[in-house]
């Protein structure tokens, strides 16, 4: 399937991956529909940025409906999440308003631009959705993973392992891929965030990778044109999207 010409939403898109994915939709041709709770997301040269939450249904369903009027809908990338830390011994109170916070942006979000960007994707003859998760729920290749004090945010995206597989399966029949990408750490807004003046410490900023390549990736999984997949980025490790694993694997790895 030929992207130039046709639409791609993309939300989170105000910095970072968000950014860069519409970035390269918009060099590969495609009318990128951009939306965020940041302002900043009206200016993505090329796109169409438009400020609204993911988390929100109504928001959601006007996002969806604007894109289509700009034509068939082609690309979908759940890109927006959130982070925080939230220890198991927390509060009732502020557990549940953490519940919230995490998973009304990571689960219920991409739950809601999903399922209503379908009908258009089937109206097109097909389409790509890309639900952006990270290297946690891979195997590991180094310490780190799934922290002890983000149970939330890890558990978030250790779900949208169920989304990819059940939506990969049930949409094949109207020709629409559905994929995650899984990455480590990458040179981001969120990443500089966790650093004091939002540096990163030198050993990190040698080796971490960049939301550029990561993009590409994005581009070389559509291309493939495979489904039902997790695909990985590690730090250190050249990005790629690798031989097709067994069937088993293709989501954990």
């Amino acid at each position: 399937m030929s992207l130039s010409g046709k639409v791609a939403i993309v939300s989170g898109a105000a910095q970072g991956l968000g950014r860069a994915f519409a970035e390269r939709l918009v060099r590969a041709g495609m009318s990128v529909l951009a939306f965020d709770v940041k302002d900043d997301v009206t200016r993505i040269e090329g796109a169409t940025g438009v400020i609204a939450d993911v988390s929100k249904r109504d928001d959601v369903e006007k996002i969806t409906s604007q894109a289509a009027g700009m034509g068939d809908v082609a690309v979908v990338v759940n890109n927006a999440g959130t982070w925080k830390k939230t220890p198991v011994d927390s509060g009732w109170d502020q557990a549940l308003a953490d519940w919230d916070f995490i998973m009304d942006t990571n689960l219920k979000g991409v739950l809601m631009l999903s399922r209503a960007a379908v009908p258009h994707l089937r109206s097109a003859g097909g389409g790509h959705i890309i639900n952006i998760s990270t290297y946690y729920v891979l195997p590991a290749k180094s310490d780190g993973t799934n922290q002890s004090d983000t149970d939330l945010y890890n558990a978030s995206k250790w779900a949208l392992n169920g989304y990819t597989d059940a939506w990969a399966k049930y949409l094949a029949k109207d020709n629409i891929n559905v994929n995650g990408m899984c990455m480590g750490a990458v040179d981001t807004p969120m990443l500089r965030g966790l650093f004091p003046d939002n540096e990163l410490p030198a050993d990190l900023k040698s080796v971490v990778m960049q939301d550029a390549d990561i993009a590409q990736q994005m581009m070389d999984i559509i291309e493939s044109g495979r489904t039902g997949e997790n695909f990985g980025a590690w730090v250190g490790e050249p990005i790629s999207i690798g031989e097709q694993p067994p069937l088993h694997k293709r989501i954990t790895g």
